[in-house]
């Protein structure tokens, strides 16, 4: 199933133009300042916290958290690939960060505010791959492309989308608002706002819908995540 979108809908603002590999540099009137850099890291800590009901306090988070390390080191590698001559700099902390965390976020990605990755081991946020604010990401989830050609390859998620552990989500598609990705769902078509993808190859639900066959699903978000 693949729903409506227009051009505008397929490359949101802000996201990767022309071969994809070559992301333009911003103006530097454009560029937020450390201030404000530091705001947005304050935010992913309290957005972890927030998320996960075992989190005991942002102290805890801020030294535990590698969900969160990953999006900081993210943060950071991300300014640096803005500038051509940190581009090698910027994809080498990127792999310590990834040896360290056991999460995968190319510096190129483009990721939204108050990112939530929980457990965080074996995520892969491909170079092209947007995401939009307040979403969460469990662990092994890969946000993927399907071809080796240059260009946009990775997905695009919208705002507070959720993406169950073990998914899948490969292509350039446009992952609705407030959609949400089942557990172990290998998603390789676009998902509109506000539904459920789930199954291997992932079909869209709406949030209520019951499945009728034999097995006995209470609600289709319960395919979300793996508690731990």
């Amino acid at each position: 199933m693949t729903s409506q979108r227009t051009a505008a809908d397929a490359v949101p603002v802000g996201a990767p133009h022309g071969d994809g590999d070559v992301d333009h540099p911003m103006p530097a009137g454009h560029r937020p300042g450390l201030r404000h850099l530091v705001e947005i890291l304050a935010e992913d800590l309290e957005a972890a916290h927030a998320h996960d009901p075992a989190a005991r306090s942002r102290f805890e988070v801020a030294l535990g958290y590698p969900g969160v390390h990953a999006v900081w080191a993210h943060r950071v590698t991300h300014r640096m690939w803005h500038r051509p001559a940190l581009r090698l700099p910027a994809r080498l902390l990127s792999q310590v960060a990834r040896w360290i965390t056991g999460i995968e976020i190319h510096p190129g990605a483009r990721i939204g505010r108050r990112l939530f990755i929980d457990h965080g081991m074996g995520v892969v946020i491909g170079q092209t791959a947007v995401v939009g604010d307040d979403c969460v990401l469990f662990h092994g989830s890969t946000l993927g492309g399907r071809s080796m050609t240059r260009g946009k390859r990775h997905p695009t998620l919208g705002d507070r989308v959720m993406v169950g552990a073990g998914a899948k989500v490969l292509g350039p598609l446009w992952i609705g608002d407030d959609a949400q990705i089942g557990a172990n769902a290998v998603v390789t078509h676009d998902v509109p706002t506000g539904m459920v993808a789930v199954g291997v190859p992932a079909h869209v639900r709406s949030p209520g819908h019951r499945p009728d066959h034999g097995q006995h699903v209470e609600d289709a978000s319960e395919l979300l995540e793996y508690v731990i």
